[in-house]
């Protein structure tokens, strides 16, 4: 897919004086919603390790499925960022990419070499249930860099993106995520990052929608993630960002 190198330089003109609309540059409320997972998830994954009793695959199977799909999300997301939106901010915002997109670019090449790290761990837990210490060890540390990162991206990057990248550039990183996963998988997907919305939000995110998705993906979606909650966490309803990897 060919990925717009530039806003126009009218665009760029009014996004220097805060002219362009809501409707013409990015809304960034996508991102929290995906780092409110990302939270929520990711910290609630070592105690979940700790809690599988050794020797108990079919546990372990089931939290190491979850396991696997959190970690093919946030590559995913990171993927798009490196490859989609830290181009567009170097050539767009100055100074003030090229001091931060380093960082956090460096910063995905370090939770990358984290979740390889996972990877190798997962797959014989996973089987066998045994030697669970060390991968929640490494679960522990991702959580801290990733709370670390996305920290660092709500202060400095995601004021960039609502004003120097276009709604439809924008849309292009959701889209390269959602083509990374299966149909099957994208309701339990949706779900994650629908849960906790208040039904306006809800509203506003599905707003660019064909009806029938309006309709169907906040039943359908909610309806996945709970069957999924119950079958990881043991409720429907885990602890929210607030409360966990903080």
């Amino acid at each position: 897919m060919d990925v717009p190198t530039r806003i126009s330089t009218t665009a760029c003109r009014e996004a220097e004086r805060g002219e362009m609309t809501v409707e013409q540059t990015a809304d960034a409320r996508g991102m929290y919603r995906a780092h409110s997972l990302f939270r929520r998830e990711f910290g609630l994954i070592p105690s979940l390790i700790r809690k599988v009793a050794e020797r108990d695959t079919l546990r372990s199977e089931i939290v190491g499925g979850h396991i696997d799909l959190l970690c093919r999300i946030l590559h995913a997301h990171h993927e798009a960022e490196d490859r989609l939106l830290w181009p567009l901010l170097l050539e767009r915002c100055g100074n003030r990419a090229q001091n931060i997109v380093p960082i956090v670019r460096a910063q995905h090449e370090s939770l990358d070499t984290s979740l390889e790290t996972i990877k190798a761990l997962l797959s014989p837990w996973r089987s066998t249930a045994r030697g669970g210490f060390p991968l929640a060890m490494a679960s522990t540390e991702l959580n801290r860099a990733l709370t670390e990162h996305m920290a660092l991206e709500e202060d400095e990057i995601l004021p960039l993106a609502e004003q120097f990248v276009t709604a439809a550039e924008w849309k292009l990183l959701a889209d390269h995520g959602h083509a990374r996963f299966s149909a099957r998988e994208l309701p339990l997907y949706f779900g994650m990052t629908m849960y906790g919305m208040d039904p306006e939000s809800l509203r506003d995110a599905l707003a660019a929608a064909p009806l029938t998705a309006r309709v169907l993906v906040p039943r359908f979606a909610t309806r996945a993630y709970a069957r999924h909650c119950l079958r990881v966490h043991g409720t429907a309803t885990p602890a929210p960002a607030a409360c966990v990897g903080r």
